[in-house]
């Protein structure tokens, strides 16, 4: 564990941060849907600050005659911090073993944590320096209001990917609207449209709270480049005579290498 966390000067118990710990990660892998759709890399440590890219830019002016200079360019990691409280009293109550501790501003930086990660990568950040999926993205499909023409819509997706010679299998990352409608929606006769979007796709289908409608990306590998500094963690920050004062936080990158291996199913 990093020491930047000052996790030791916390008044936690062992028992109370562990917790924590598991209450923070599985608000977390239910809601961080984008690394479940792009390739991961790391983490490689709270140290880690960027990206190599592979690329240069020339450098005009030369230490002296004779030579020239080149600059490696890379991508800067951006860090993200969520904080939140814990009464003093809700973990005197984990301490004594409750299993109702109130964790609820937990509850809500981590979903806030996921909704930035996946905004983040499916529609971009531009103040941290990322292009999103989204936005990188040359393929567009319209879809209304009817989802029982989802379907269609995600064909259509998939055909565009092949017509860009883009293979598959296919992952479906929804927004907290589209999956509540996919999720209540039967096809006639009762089949679950769950089921046909995952026959036409061949991948996962992922809830993605943050994503705006939906979006249809290759999972072949090497398209999307999701790396990781410090992974998600919880940290101290300070406390006082009733609350203890945390937060969530990691450091990461992204960027598209294949932008036409996806398709925004945009709300119309």
């Amino acid at each position: 564990m990093s020491n930047h966390l000052l996790r030791s000067h916390a008044p936690i118990s062992d028992d109370a941060w562990d917790a924590i710990d598991e209450e923070a990660r599985e608000r977390l892998v239910a809601a961080l849907s984008a690394r479940k759709l792009v390739d991961f890399s790391g983490p490689n440590g709270w140290a880690y600050s960027a990206t190599n890219l592979g690329r240069t830019e020339p450098i005009v002016q030369a230490p002296c005659d004779g030579v020239h200079g080149l600059r490696r360019r890379v991508l800067a990691l951006a860090e993200v911090r969520a904080p939140f409280t814990v009464s003093r009293e809700e973990l005197r109550a984990a301490d004594r073993g409750a299993e109702d501790v109130d964790f609820a501003a937990l509850d809500q930086a981590a979903r806030n944590m996921a909704v930035a990660e996946n905004k983040a990568v499916f529609h971009g950040w531009s103040e941290g320096g990322f292009t999103g999926i989204t936005e990188a993205s040359p393929h567009r499909v319209p879809r209304g209001g009817d989802f029982d023409d989802y379907p269609s819509h995600v064909a259509k997706a998939v055909e565009l990917l092949l017509q860009s010679g883009i293979a598959g299998p296919y992952g479906l990352a929804l927004g907290t609207e589209d999956y509540t409608a996919v999720v209540e929606t039967a096809e006639h006769g009762g089949y679950p449209l769950f089921d046909h979007l995952r026959q036409i796709l061949g991948g996962p289908i992922a809830w993605s709270p943050g994503v705006l409608g939906g979006v249809v990306l290759s999972q072949r590998g090497g398209d999307f480049l999701f790396e990781s500094g410090q992974d998600l963690v919880v940290g101290y920050d300070h406390h006082d005579a009733d609350a203890v004062h945390l937060y969530i936080e990691q450091s990461f990158s992204f960027r598209v290498a294949t932008p036409e291996a996806a398709v925004a199913l945009v709300p119309v």
